[in-house]
């Protein structure tokens, strides 16, 4: 019964901090855009050039 006096306070102090931290985050710009990293994986722009034997980018 006395781990309760410790554990109630601290699992809402614990709640509020994860609250606090996702309210900060949010306005901090985190959750912006959700869809652009996504499709930035998908597209495929790959346009590295491509070096033949010898040191030399063929023409």
């Amino acid at each position: 019964m006395e781990s309760l006096y410790l554990l109630i306070p601290l699992s809402v102090l614990i709640v509020f901090l994860t609250i606090w931290i996702f309210f900060r985050a949010s306005d901090g710009g985190q959750f912006d855009d959700l869809v652009g990293p996504g499709m930035r994986i998908l597209q495929d722009d790959d346009r590295g050039e491509v070096v033949a034997e010898g040191g030399k980018t063929p023409d």
